[in-house]
């Protein structure tokens, strides 16, 4: 297989999923680059992970987000998880607020459940879930007695981006979700956890005329979903955060009506994609993947914290079963600035360089360089085993080149690898065939990728 269907691939799998291991990289490779697109955009074809193992092995260490994590290093149907990732950034709902861990995680089964399905029927669901619901305030927005937090949000965040509706839509958008409440839930001591259920009251829902986006009648919230997905700015704005969070970092969102994407043709592509499916975001997402921007953006996002997280262990080759620690991994997303299930604001985290300030580069760098210092990971030994077979004795720059390969594959810069050239050069020659130097070449490899991992190339994606 060539060098570039294998980096093709990586690039693929490290956005629409969580990274690989090498063994898995080369099995896609020789199944084919649509032929993975077409699997990982129709996740009901894949093997759903094991529930059965999640509750008996993580119910409780690390809570939801330890078992979420897994199921990102686990699951056949990676794309789904990552959507749930996507739309949790996208649809930002804080646990810090509504303070009900099973309306948060119902959420993100929901993201997981209709992720790629078509835009009405997410927004739907979305305005039904009671996470968002208080999250947003809309359990107080009443007849007589509006309340506009979810509606100014529908539209500003979630669906049509500032400058494509006025304060009238905003307003009358609010009087047709009036109603929309859920269900109290008992108290979670000494009963247990219970789910809010969502609720509709007609007797305080406005059953007023009212005009949307050109649109006049005894307007619902249904109703103005399905005129929301037929707007064009609608395709612009969901396919610039596809863009934005599956191939190059754009701006932060409040600055997008001002700020035109820095590929207005990909942006036209994904919304034409949009608009031609009624909305069916697997349909936008094979377009993506299948692009030549898309194949031609390598490197040119930064890692969130749990995109480095999940890629580093899928790298060292660890939690590929049931085994204990999971719960300091979402300890690590939340130093590194992510902390899953609670994002800071409704506008989700903000992204790209603003994940790397130093505090938190300091961070990153250092969970990388923990994580591989153990040659006994199944990640570590597999590429010992690759060396061994790579041709030996290797010269310093081969060595370079392979460690590159196997930790990505890996583009540097000149700098970079002389940086690591340099390292390897005042070792001379390896040989991993060699069993007296095993000890001494397992050291100089793991110093190797733990220079690697602290670069600033691993930094992106």
């Amino acid at each position: 297989m060539s060098q570039n269907d294998v980096a093709l691939m990586a690039h693929l799998m490290r956005r629409a999923g969580f990274g690989t291991t090498r063994t898995e990289l080369e099995a896609y490779v020789v199944k084919g680059y649509e032929n993975v697109v077409d699997d990982l955009v129709h996740p009901e074809r894949g093997t759903p992970i094991d529930e059965d193992i999640l509750e008996r092995y993580f119910g409780s260490e690390g809570g939801y987000v330890g078992t979420w994590i897994y199921r990102m290093l686990n699951s056949l149907c990676p794309l789904q998880e990552k959507m749930a990732l996507f739309w949790h950034h996208v649809f930002a709902t804080g646990l810090g607020k509504n303070q009900h861990i099973l309306a948060s995680t119902n959420q993100i089964d929901m993201f997981r459940r209709v992720g790629m399905g078509k835009m009405r029927d997410i927004l739907l669901e979305l305005s039904k879930d009671p996470a968002m619901i208080f999250w947003l305030d809309n359990n107080e927005n009443r007849k007589g007695e509006p309340n506009e937090n979810y509606g100014r949000e529908l539209l500003e965040l979630f669906s049509l981006g500032v400058g494509n509706y006025t304060e009238d839509d905003i307003k009358n958008c609010a009087l047709a979700f009036t109603g929309w409440t859920f269900v109290q839930p008992i108290p979670l001591y000494p009963h247990g956890y219970y789910a809010p259920p969502f609720l509709f009251i007609e007797a305080e829902h406005d059953n007023s005329e009212k005009t949307f986006l050109g649109h006049t009648g005894n307007l619902n919230g249904d109703d103005i979903i399905n005129i929301i997905v037929e707007q064009p700015a609608c395709a612009r704005f969901i396919s610039r955060h596809l863009y934005n969070f599956f191939a190059a970092d754009e701006p932060q969102v409040p600055s997008w009506n001002v700020t035109p994407p820095q590929d207005p043709d990909a942006i036209e592509t994904l919304a034409d994609a949009f608009m031609g499916s009624d909305g069916h975001i697997s349909h936008v997402l094979s377009v993506l993947f299948n692009a030549d921007f898309f194949k031609a953006a390598r490197f040119k996002k930064v890692k969130s914290p749990t995109e480095l997280v999940t890629g580093i262990l899928k790298l060292v080759g660890t939690f590929q079963g049931p085994q204990p620690g999971i719960a300091q991994y979402a300890s690590a997303t939340q130093l590194m600035g992510q902390k899953l299930l609670d994002p800071p604001t409704v506008e989700g985290w903000h992204t790209g360089k603003e994940w790397i300030d130093g505090g938190l580069l300091t961070a990153r760098v250092n969970f990388a360089v923990r994580e591989v210092s153990d040659a006994s990971k199944p990640g570590i030994q597999d590429i010992i085993a690759r060396l061994k077979d790579n041709g030996n004795p290797l010269s310093p720059e081969a060595f370079v080149e392979s460690c590159l390969e196997f930790a990505g594959p890996l583009v540097v810069g000149d700098t970079t690898r002389q940086y690591l050239t340099e390292f390897a050069e005042a070792n001379g020659e390896i040989d991993f065939r060699d069993d007296a130097a095993a000890a001494e070449n397992q050291a100089l490899l793991i110093s190797m990728l733990q220079l690697i991992v602290a670069s600033r190339e691993y930094q992106l994606g």
